[in-house]
C-alpha cells in the first residue's frame, strides 16, 4: 500500500509517499480502506519537530482520522463489522495510508447520507469543541470567544456555542471574508487576530476558547469578565511566555480561570457518545465540518504547504487512490 510517511522532521518536502506493507489486522483490531483522511494541527506540529519531545521518530505515519470501509477483522473482532462504512480514530499517526488496522473500539458507523470527506472534516474536531466548552463551565446566555476560529476546532466550537445558547459568539480570524463565513456558522461578532476591528463587540467575554496560544495569549487574559474562565484547546503558534500567569496575578480580584484541555483526558465512553451523535447530526445537515479542499494522498506535501502558509478555512481533506 502506498503511505505518506515523515522521513525528516522540519519542512513539509520531509515527508514522501512510499510503498510498505499492508497491515494485519491483530487481537481486536479491523482493516479499514481509507477513503478520507483529515490534516490537522497536530499532524503539522508532528511533522514540523515540535513535538520532539514526545518520541515522535522518522519513519512515523501522521493522521489521527480516518473514514472508509472495514475490509477485514482480527481474532476477537466481531465480523459483522466487515463492510461496513466507518469513521476512526487513529490515536497520534497512521492515517495517512491507504489501509489502516485500528482497535474496533475506535470504528464509528458512518450514517447514511454522510460521505467520509465531510466525516473527517467533522470527526475530531467536534469531540474537542463539545468538550472543550463543557471545560470551560459554559451555560446557556453567556458570552464566548473564539481564538482562532479558522480551523476545524474553531469552526465546530462556534457551532456548538451557537447551538448551546450563548448570548454573544466572537471570533478572531485573518479576513473579512473568513469572517462571513464564520458568520454563516453561528458568530455574531469578527474581530481581527489582535481582538478588535469591529466596534459594536464586547469588550470582555465570559467564556475563552482559544486554539491559538502563543505569544499574543496574555492580552486575551485581560478580555474575561469577572470569574470569566479561558481554556487553551491547541497551540497552533506555539506556548505563551513563560510569566503569561502573571495576568491572573495581577487580576486577582476578578477571579479568573485558566486552563487547558486534551480529549485524552475524557473517559472513552463519553468519548464514543458525542461522536456519535455528533455524525448523526452532521448527516441530517444540523453540523457542518467545512472542507478547504480536497487532494489525494501523494499530494500531502501541498497540503501542509497551505497550513503552514495559513492559507486553510476548515480542513484539507486527503483521498486515498480508487476512493
Amino acid at each position: 500500500m502506498k503511505a505518506v510517511v515523515i522521513q525528516e522532521f522540519g519542512p513539509p518536502e520531509g515527508m514522501e509517499v512510499v510503498e510498505l506493507p499492508a497491515p494485519v489486522p491483530g487481537e481486536g483490531q479491523a482493516l479499514v480502506a481509507v477513503e478520507a483522511t483529515g490534516v490537522a494541527g497536530a499532524d503539522v506540529l508532528i511533522r514540523s519537530g515540535a513535538l520532539a519531545a514526545y518520541g515522535f521518530k522518522p519513519g512515523h505515519i501522521p493522521g489521527g482520522e480516518i473514514a472508509g470501509t472495514v475490509t477485514a477483522v482480527g481474532p476477537g473482532a466481531d465480523p459483522a463489522w466487515v463492510g461496513r462504512r466507518v469513521w476512526a480514530a487513529t490515536g497520534v499517526g497512521g492515517g495517512y495510508a491507504e489501509q489502516v488496522a485500528v482497535p474496533v473500539t475506535a470504528l464509528h458507523h458512518l450514517p447514511g447520507g454522510l460521505d467520509a470527506v465531510d466525516a473527517v472534516a467533522l470527526g475530531g474536531a467536534g469531540v474537542v469543541a463539545h468538550f472543550g466548552l463543557r471545560h470551560a463551565r459554559f451555560a446557556p446566555g453567556e458570552s464566548v470567544l473564539v481564538r482562532g476560529a479558522a480551523g476545524s476546532l474553531g469552526i465546530m466550537t462556534v457551532q456548538l456555542a451557537a447551538r448551546q445558547g450563548a448570548s454573544v459568539v466572537a471570533v478572531t480570524t485573518s479576513s473579512r471574508e473568513r469572517g462571513e463565513r464564520l458568520r454563516g456558522l453561528g458568530a455574531t461578532h469578527v474581530l481581527d487576530r489582535s481582538g478588535g476591528g469591529d466596534p459594536d463587540a464586547p469588550g470582555t467575554y465570559d467564556v475563552i476558547i482559544d486554539v491559538v496560544a502563543g505569544p499574543g495569549l496574555p492580552a486575551f487574559l485581560t478580555r474575561l469578565n469577572p470569574n470569566g474562565r479561558m481554556v487553551v484547546v491547541g497551540t497552533v503558534a506555539g506556548p505563551p511566555p513563560a510569566d503569561f500567569g502573571m495576568e491572573l496575578l495581577t487580576a486577582f480580584q476578578r477571579s479568573l480561570s485558566f486552563a487547558t484541555f486534551s480529549a485524552a483526558t475524557v473517559p472513552e465512553g463519553e468519548r464514543r457518545e458525542v461522536t456519535a451523535q455528533q455524525l448523526a447530526a452532521a448527516s441530517r445537515g444540523e453540523l457542518a465540518g467545512v472542507v478547504h479542499g480536497v487532494l489525494p494522498l501523494e499530494r500531502a506535501v501541498e497540503a501542509h504547504r497551505a497550513m503552514d502558509a495559513g492559507e486553510v478555512f476548515g480542513r484539507i481533506v486527503l483521498t486515498a487512490a480508487g476512493s
